[in-house]
């Protein structure tokens, strides 16, 4: 469960900013700090998750950099328009067999707050069959990062702690096509 939990954040949060580097048009980079993320996710087994992570502009750029290639080979599209409230998002992606279709509308600020709200739809869910989802990520600025943090550092329910520089722990999370 943890890890579906770290996955799908992971896995979203990233695909969020990947799509912004294969646009012309980039998302702003979020306040340095520490940012408190709301996840909620409708149509998934997956519970709400709260998590906190410590950024600065270098670390959102790096992410969207580190993950740009992932999803180079992963989606066919990755729209990025800004609109008169904020941006909006449009992807098309396969991972492990599966495409996925999102659209992702964002609001805010990111320099106090901002909410992202994304519709999927996969070919195939866990059962095999199509599922469609909305997930919905209010991240809010919370101040400074805590003295034992550093940037880069996500802090996950139940306190487990990573640091997204850290690659190498992430690439078993990404799902793989099972051999035949």
């Amino acid at each position: 469960m943890m890890r579906g939990l770290l996955s799908f954040a992971i896995c979203g949060s990233a695909l969020l900013l990947a799509t912004a580097v294969a646009s012309a048009v980039e998302l702003p980079t979020r306040k340095a700090g520490l940012w408190e993320m709301k996840i909620v996710k409708t149509g998934s087994k997956l519970p709400d998750m709260t998590m906190q992570h410590c950024t600065d502009p270098a670390t959102d750029k790096d992410m969207s950099n580190s993950v740009s290639p992932l999803a180079k080979q992963i989606c066919s599209k990755q729209d990025v328009a800004k609109t008169a409230t904020g941006y909006v998002t449009d992807s098309v992606c396969t991972v492990a067999g599966t495409a996925m279709t999102t659209h992702a509308e964002i609001v805010g600020d990111f320099n106090s707050g901002y909410t992202v709200t994304s519709k999927s739809h996969m070919d195939k869910g866990p059962t095999g069959t199509p599922l469609d989802t909305v997930t919905t990520i209010e991240a809010k600025w919370l101040g400074d990062c805590k003295p034992d943090q550093k940037p880069g550092d996500i802090l996950m329910p139940g306190g487990f702690k990573l640091n997204v520089k850290d690659a190498e722990k992430l690439k078993g999370l990404v799902p793989t096509p099972k051999a035949n």
